[in-house]
């Protein structure tokens, strides 16, 4: 159960009624702060909207970190978003599994050891930033970086506040349990 209460519309100010667009938990908690939601939602929406990485690679990497931290409430939100943007059965399983389970193409298995790395060591190792630096210019680099390190603060977030899996999304913990 989260550790402060889930805000509606009604309990926000008028101007702030916007920041419950999308009335999901995480928005329904971090509407507690309005200045830094939309903070919040900057750095997301250029993730989502704006960023250049491929968008199936991204939920790959963000799913992952997901799966490694156990937080079902990312798990099942990037399950669900990885299918949308283009993600097989196959591909959820193989995230899953690891990097180093399966056969996926080297820039998917590179994709997961940055998003292992930045979440259990805090950093890309050397090997692993140049196995990427062959198939990904510096910009994307840079995006992976961005986006792996935002998604571990956003797991972190979701945690600390204890927020809970909405009731849509949890069949995604059932039909995909966590390892």
């Amino acid at each position: 159960m989260a550790r402060l209460p889930y805000l509606d519309v009604d309990d926000l100010a008028p101007e702030d009624q916007e920041l419950l667009d999308r009335p999901i938990n995480l928005a329904r908690m971090l509407a507690h702060s309005p200045a830094g939601t939309r903070a919040f939602r900057h750095t997301g929406a250029w993730i989502s909207h704006k960023a250049r990485l491929d968008t199936r690679l991204r939920e790959m990497a963000i799913l992952r970190i997901g799966v490694i931290t156990r937080t079902d409430y990312e798990y099942s939100h990037h399950i669900e978003l990885g299918r949308q943007f283009g993600m097989s059965d196959d591909d959820i399983r193989a995230v899953i599994a690891g990097p180093d389970a399966g056969e996926l193409p080297e820039l998917e298995r590179l994709v997961l050891t940055a998003a292992d790395e930045v979440t259990e060591d805090l950093s890309i190792s050397t090997e692993t930033f140049d196995g990427l630096r062959r198939h990904l210019d510096a910009e994307l680099l840079v995006e992976l970086t961005i986006i792996v390190s935002y998604y571990n603060a956003v797991v972190r977030m979701l945690r600390s506040l204890e927020i809970d899996v909405e009731p849509g999304y949890e069949r995604y913990m059932e039909e995909f349990p966590l390892p």
